[in-house]
């Protein structure tokens, strides 16, 4: 049987002001039809580049050397009409944010019909009614009334079927998916996996995943390369790349793989703190729109954040967590209920006294490329809130602290002089961490500060996160989809679903013993980076919910 990638000493050099920069180096793979080869490794290992390559995409300022077959189809000696004529049709990529793979002026269902008419003879209705039959192929509830919707209208998780709806409009021979569930949450990436499994199976599509979740290397690979440095340093059965891991690279990457077990959790770990309480929710209400098409986000929510702990808030997207989280730091003004910061009333507290107490607040958003301006420089955008809350402060002692904590996370002092663009996805995270504690905040909020990063970057920023709430006490809010994660850092946990607390307690035994069906589907939909172990509670999962719908 013919493959439908090859991959023949592939090499990808960059031109830039500062000279060449090889960024892949003889790089040699297949994926053969119904087959799923995952490629790991970390930020600049050049997997999303050799992802790129394979239905050249590469930007202008690559040159690209050996072979790459798609299909039979030359892919670095072919020109554009004929690359266009390959993408979509015998070959197409699921990106990792569909936020900026879809149009956000064009309805859901003229995007989909618009990739089938690009590649074959049909009428639009033609094209309308077989992009309302790939949404249900996808799984998008009532895909008629769907395919009239933008895309802000819809979920995360819907709008990533969607993505994968336009990738198989044209049953490709080659699926291509670079980090195709980072932002979703467990429920939600079980379901967009068992859907491309079904699709490799059912349609005989190889695929191509780009992923640094081992997790979901072992739910879904049959192969595994691993690249370090432009280069292809192990390779083989899913089985034995994770559980037989020849290389040490390999293996420092498993070793940092955070893992829902019923080891101690790392960190600073209060399972009954006896703080006083730094933020508290009291019986909380949210609603989003006016009339009948009003959402209730948050509904009679209470939780309580301690000094010096961390609590875990967890959920599914749009079960309110993160607007919960929004209320605490006082961007979301609840109807009814009560929210208190450090003993005081926030939703009284004005001007002032206002800006007073949410000074007291450091924040750690999932996204650093967006969270920080990138024309600053490092050591402005950490000063930023001392000019907005220490207006007294003189410029030499502003900079002074800025590099004081840059070196509590971590970075040499030297780069407050470079811009974040310069930096790391792990350092870039770490700079965020300094902006939100250069106040010496009494509460950190962490908005999923770690889902994006590779899993030993992850495990770094989580132990200086740690590290430094240990040294100066700071309590934690930390919102996350990601248990595994929790387990090892919250000492509490909150499980939200539907905009109401599912159930709370503390995080070991609620996670090793969870009393509603809910969180036990949350804690079953979590991959785990042993394929043997996945396989079995895959099975486990289907049949209890083949069970459940008969």
């Amino acid at each position: 049987m013919n493959n439908i990638l090859e991959m023949e000493n592939l090499g990808v050099t960059f031109s830039t002001e500062s000279g060449d920069v090889p960024a892949v180096r003889g790089v040699s793979l297949r994926v053969a039809p119904g087959e799923t080869l995952a490629l790991v490794g970390e930020s600049g290992s050049g997997k999303s580049t050799v992802a790129l390559a394979a239905l050249g995409l590469l930007p202008g300022n690559a040159r690209a050397s050996g072979g790459v077959s798609v299909g039979g189809t030359d892919v670095v000696g072919a020109g554009e009409a004929e690359l266009a004529r390959l993408r979509g049709r015998t070959a197409s990529m699921v990106f990792q944010e569909p936020a900026t793979a879809l149009d956000p002026l064009t309805r859901i269902g003229r995007q989909i019909a618009e990739v089938v008419r690009n590649h074959r003879d049909v009428s639009r209705q033609e094209a309308a009614a077989e992009a309302v039959e790939l949404l249900r192929r996808v799984g998008i509830p009532d895909p008629e009334r769907r395919a009239s919707a933008f895309p802000f209208q819809l979920s995360g998780g819907q709008r990533q079927r969607v993505v994968i709806a336009m990738a198989i409009a044209n049953s490709p021979g080659l699926l291509v998916a670079d980090e195709p569930t980072t932002a979703l949450d467990v429920t939600v990436q079980a379901e967009i996996l068992d859907l491309l499994r079904a699709l490799a199976v059912d349609s005989g599509t190889g695929v191509l995943l780009v992923t640094h979740n081992m997790g979901v290397v072992a739910d879904f690979a049959d192969r595994v390369a691993v690249m370090l440095e432009g280069e292809i340093v192990e390779t083989g059965t899913v089985e034995d790349v994770l559980l037989r891991p020849t290389h040490e690279y390999t293996r420092r990457l498993l070793e940092a793989v955070p893992r829902l077990t019923v080891s101690e959790p790392v960190g600073v770990v209060h399972e009954e703190s006896e703080g006083a309480p730094v933020v508290e929710l009291r019986g909380v209400g949210v609603r989003f729109g006016r009339g009948p098409r009003a959402v209730r986000a948050l509904d009679d929510v209470s939780l309580t954040v301690r000094a010096g702990e961390t609590v875990g808030l967890v959920g599914e997207s749009g079960s309110g967590k993160s607007t919960a989280a929004r209320v605490a730091l006082g961007l979301v003004a609840p109807e009814s209920g009560d929210v208190s910061l450090f003993g005081a009333d926030l939703r009284k507290a004005r001007g002032r006294a206002r800006r007073t107490l949410l000074a007291g607040v450091g924040v750690v958003l999932q996204d650093p490329v967006a969270s920080l301006d990138a024309r600053m420089s490092v050591g402005e955008c950490v000063a930023e809130p001392l000019r907005v809350h220490r207006s007294g402060m003189g410029a030499a002692e502003r900079r002074e602290r800025v590099a004081e904590v840059l070196e509590l996370v971590r970075l040499p002092r030297e780069l407050a002089r470079r811009g974040p663009r310069e930096l790391s996805g792990g350092q870039r995270q770490r700079v965020s961490l300094a902006r939100a504690l250069v106040l010496a905040p009494r509460l950190l909020v962490a908005d999923e500060p770690t889902s994006a990063l590779d899993v030993s970057v992850q495990r770094t920023v989580l132990e200086v996160i740690a590290e430094l709430q240990s040294e100066l006490g700071f309590a934690c809010l930390f919102v996350s989809h990601d248990l595994a994660v929790v387990q090892q850092f919250a000492g509490r946990v909150v499980v939200m679903r539907g905009g109401r607390v599912e159930e709370q307690g503390p995080t070991m035994s609620t996670l090793l013993h969870p009393e509603t069906a809910y969180t036990r589907r949350l804690i079953a939909a979590v991959p785990i980076p042993d394929p043997v172990l996945q396989r079995e509670r895959r099975e486990r999962r289907v049949a209890s919910g083949t069970e459940a719908g008969a």
